[in-house]
């Protein structure tokens, strides 16, 4: 999940980068969210300020109110302290970075299998620009089905109650 530049042959990866973010779950999947304003920095205050308590975690409890459990991999922005505390206040169950092993998309699947279909998908055709980018985003996760999720979610549900199996969290 780390932050890239999108080209035709280097595509992007991870579940927030420069321009978009989104959650997934069992219940439901959140749009693509485009985050990142011309000119703007994605740091911890930009993260927390507009990403999450203006986008994501509204779309999230639109979804599955306040049954979810939200998590997140090691970016600057996700571990910031005040980020951190953030989420321990705002969501009713948070996997916090520190109980997360840094650069391990192989231990989560949704993360892994989620964008990298996504990815399959988008690059058939080389995209020319970033306006072709963000549409091809938009058109490729709307028809994205929902058992390709599903399936994701079981993964990363059997990987995390292996990797913590004395935590409170309900997976």
């Amino acid at each position: 999940m780390s932050q890239q530049v999108a080209s035709a042959t280097r595509p992007y990866r991870g579940l927030v980068f420069d321009t978009r973010a989104l959650a997934v779950s069992k219940l439901g999947c959140t749009n693509l969210i485009f985050v990142v304003e011309p000119g703007a920095k994605l740091n911890g205050q930009y993260y927390r300020d507009v990403l999450l308590m203006q986008k994501l975690l509204p779309a999230i409890r639109s979804i599955a109110g306040d049954v979810f459990v939200f998590q997140r991999d090691n970016a600057p922005a996700h571990r910031a302290r005040d980020t951190v505390e953030l989420l321990r206040r705002e969501t009713p169950q948070f996997i916090s970075p520190d109980m997360w092993p840094a650069n391990s998309p192989d231990f989560n699947p949704v993360d892994y299998r989620v964008w990298g279909m996504l990815q399959e998908r988008m690059y058939r055709v080389p995209i020319r620009d970033t306006d072709e980018l963000r549409k091809r985003l938009v058109a490729t996760w709307v028809d994205f089905q929902q058992s390709v999720v599903d399936d994701a979610v079981d993964q990363w549900r059997k990987k995390t109650r292996s990797m913590y199996p004395c935590t409170r969290w309900s997976l």
